[in-house]
């Protein structure tokens, strides 16, 4: 809970289309109860999400911090690992660690560990489409409760961004934490800084376009 201490929600600044925005525009209707799924298959990959994942946390820690100081608790975020373990996250805020979901290299599989943690808001690495076939059952459940998806980059920028969320040092140690020891990829951070702030980009998708990213793989 480091960051319930080090970060509000004006530690972030999101634009949507162009303008400035809060992660309720983003996340319509945002609320407690709401679970955010990150899925990865490349190495440390959810660090190219990290300023959405900890704004989101931010956002929870918000309203704890509303009823009262005093309060314990870690919001149920979920980091979806392809194939492999992929690093540990646990500097983002997203603890304990079996909030770390390691799954198979089959979309079936991925979107069963997603519905099963009753995930609300998903963000999918971006890449080319596949055409994955899903039970029906699992299709329903996804669609009767998964209310925004998003792409992100592993390294932090996608194309046809319509989101963009600057972060700040605080959360780029975090950032730093997680990729000790990865000198290549905190190399490709460098590259997000503007004005000495980091700043991601994401873009908006539906959930039919969410999910047939769940194909995407080849990243180490």
């Amino acid at each position: 809970m480091h960051s319930s201490h080090e970060l509000r929600s004006s530690s972030f600044e999101i634009h949507l289309d162009g303008g400035p925005a809060r992660l309720e525009d983003l996340f319509e209707g945002f609320h407690e109860h709401d679970r955010l799924g990150v899925v990865m298959s490349r190495s440390c990959g959810a660090v190219g999400a990290s300023a959405l994942i900890t704004a989101t946390i931010t956002a929870f820690y918000d309203v704890q911090r509303s009823r009262g100081p005093d309060f314990f608790i870690y919001p149920d975020y979920f980091l979806f690992h392809v194939g492999r373990p992929l690093g540990d996250h646990g500097q983002l805020d997203v603890w304990p660690s079996h909030k770390e979901v390691v799954v198979p290299e089959e979309p079936e599989l991925i979107l069963e560990a997603i519905n099963d943690r009753a995930i609300t808001r998903l963000v999918v690495e971006d890449g080319e489409p596949g055409e994955p076939a899903f039970e029906r059952e699992a299709l329903a459940s996804a669609r009767a409760r998964i209310v925004t998806c998003l792409a992100y980059s592993p390294t932090g920028r996608v194309e046809n961004a319509d989101v963009r969320i600057a972060a700040s040092e605080v959360t780029e140690g975090y950032v730093e934490d997680v990729l000790a020891g990865e000198p290549a990829l905190l190399g490709e951070r460098r590259a997000l800084l503007e004005d000495g702030v980091p700043v991601e980009t994401y873009r908006r998708i539906g959930l039919d376009e969410a999910l047939a990213r769940l194909t995407v793989q080849g990243h180490t």
